[in-house]
């Protein structure tokens, strides 16, 4: 039944979507290699390359909290050739913290939401702390002489770190940015920095090899994966940080296509071993589909909205 509606689906499709993809399809990335933002589509895009026997190249285009890469995708032909898979910032933060922008991402046109990885709360062990309590005293007891690194302004991981220090009193620990988690994780492993809110995933291994210390999941509930590791809104009630990766295409790409890669993502989703990929990053597989993904990105303004207002974050 199933393989029935899926040709009957493709019967429908305008001629030039039967015929897409016809040559290599981009996925532009907004940060650096080597982190979540970066290895979650890689993984998708190794099993589109199979499926459709064209290539689907990762492309990371860093910059600017994520603005140049978003940048070029917006300006793209929308012919479903050029895509972006991006975290949150550019997608649903940025607009609510630069004046000014050089796209509009309410003209994205929604595809799929790969999947979600919770951040986590990090410490070097030079800190000594090991609580959400503990790091709070600390904080409290040395004003301003703590530091954090983050994926660089505007991103999950400084939004995440700033609503911890206006939930916990207010507290004064300085912001380090960088361009992107490999980067900033490397300077948080050889303590040049004090801690870090970062996506699980990348993470993982340091935290079960005891080079850093996680002190708590940012997600509602604790983590599977590290069931001894308390949630954040077991110390903070409420606190919840989730980053999550999705897709768009440029405004007014056809909506065939859309609904021909959403579809493709999902099914590569359901493979076991995509799945086993993702859940050693830490991901929980979403597979939305292209209505889903839009509801789902209003729903993320109005959430990091209130962040943002919480936390009284204003780029530096």
């Amino acid at each position: 039944m199933r393989a029935l509606l899926f040709a009957t689906l493709l019967a429908s499709l305008p001629l030039h979507a039967q015929d897409w993809p016809a040559k290599a399809v981009r996925i532009i990335v907004p940060f650096p290699a080597g982190g979540s933002a970066d290895l979650l589509p890689r993984v998708v895009a190794e099993k589109l390359t199979e499926k459709w026997g064209q290539p689907v190249i990762v492309d990371n285009r860093p910059g600017a909290a994520g603005n140049i890469g978003a940048d070029a995708v917006f300006r793209a032909e929308p012919d479903g050739y050029t895509l972006l898979s991006s975290p949150p910032p550019p997608l649903v933060i940025n607009k609510l913290l630069y004046p000014k922008l050089s796209y509009d991402s309410a003209q994205f046109v929604p595809i799929t939401v790969i999947g979600a990885i919770p951040n986590v709360l990090l410490v070097h062990p030079k800190v000594g702390a090991n609580s959400v309590a503990e790091l709070i005293a600390i904080a409290k007891q040395n004003p301003g002489k703590l530091n954090y690194a983050s994926q660089g302004s505007g991103t999950t991981s400084h939004l995440t770190a700033e609503l911890f220090k206006a939930m916990a009193g207010g507290l004064q620990i300085a912001h380090i940015p960088y361009k992107g988690t490999a980067p900033a994780l490397t300077d948080l492993l050889a303590g040049q920095v004090d801690m870090m809110c970062d996506n699980l995933g990348v993470s993982l291994p340091h935290v079960r090899s005891g080079k850093l210390k996680a002190l708590a999941v940012a997600s509602r509930n604790r983590f599977a994966g590290l069931p001894k590791v308390p949630a954040l809104a077991e110390t903070l009630p409420g606190f919840e940080s989730v980053a999550w990766f999705g897709i768009v295409a440029p405004p007014k790409t056809n909506g065939a296509i859309v609904e021909k890669i959403a579809a493709a993502v999902q099914e590569a989703l359901k493979l076991p071993e995509v799945q086993k990929r993702l859940a050693d990053l830490s991901a929980e597989p979403m597979g939305l589909g292209p209505g889903e993904t839009a509801a789902f990105m209003r729903q993320e303004v109005e959430r990091w909205g209130a962040v943002i207002r919480t936390a009284g974050v204003k780029l530096e």
